[in-house]
């Protein structure tokens, strides 16, 4: 009887004592899921006026993602909402005391961060590659190479961005980073080489056509630069007057 006695008052005791901890996890829980949704619904909104849509356009994104069928607008926004959540599910957890889930979610939350930067990181190699890929077809002057050279260029940028995004993140370190320092060193000899040996004379050109033009452009119809006065014209004495 007394064993009994003493296995119901510890079972009493257990579930005094668990109640109060449930009821706070439940409570942070629900506090960390109203910030997420809010923040996210936050993130959704600033997205639709800042014309993120647009935004992937004009990174060259758009019609990669169609393809892919990603929303990264929308990857973005659940990868904050999941990152706010897991922050609170793991205050929540702490109220049980060290557990084997908790230690769980604190290398999710840890890991989180690193997939955020990795999308912006590709998102901004895209966009960069996108501007230089316009530059390429614009030295180029129209040319049917112009458009291969510059998807080439855009390729490559992300590419890099891709490599830069794994690393950022743990993924294939010993693959990844000596691909990313090559590429890297490379593109930095190629342009040592070049302005430094077999583009000179090229840059030279295009710098003097691109000073011709500005004189050009402040230069009067009539031939004279800005704020010169005209020479006036004298006609030629022939030596003979009129009778």
């Amino acid at each position: 009887m007394d064993t009994l006695q003493t296995g119901l008052a510890q079972a009493w005791a257990n579930i005094a004592t668990f109640v109060p901890k449930l009821a706070m996890f439940l409570v942070v829980l629900l506090i960390g899921w109203l910030i997420a949704k809010a923040v996210s619904k936050a993130i959704q909104v600033a997205f639709v006026r800042l014309g993120f849509t647009r935004l992937l356009k004009r990174a060259g994104l758009a019609d990669m993602a169609a393809k892919t069928q990603v929303d990264l607008g929308g990857l973005l926004i659940k990868v904050v909402y999941y990152f706010i959540l897991l922050i609170f599910l793991q205050l929540a957890l702490g109220a049980f005391g060290p557990n084997p889930v908790k230690d769980l979610i604190d290398q999710i939350v840890l890991f989180l961060p690193r997939v955020l930067v990795a999308i912006v990181l590709v998102l901004v190699a895209a966009a960069v590659g996108r501007v230089v890929g316009d530059l390429v077809r614009g030295a180029l002057g129209g040319r049917p190479v112009g458009g291969v050279l510059a998807k080439i260029t855009f390729g490559f940028i992300v590419a890099l961005g891709v490599i830069a995004a794994l690393n950022q993140m743990g993924i294939a370190l010993t693959v990844t980073t000596p691909i990313l320092i090559t590429v890297l060193a490379t593109i930095g000899g190629v342009i040592v080489v070049g302005v430094g040996g077999g583009l000179i004379g090229p840059m030279q050109q295009r710098l003097g056509k691109w000073l011709s033009g500005v004189e050009k452009q402040f230069s009067t119809p009539n031939g004279t630069k800005n704020g010169a006065e005209p020479t006036e014209q004298v006609a030629p004495n022939t030596g003979t007057s009129g009778l």
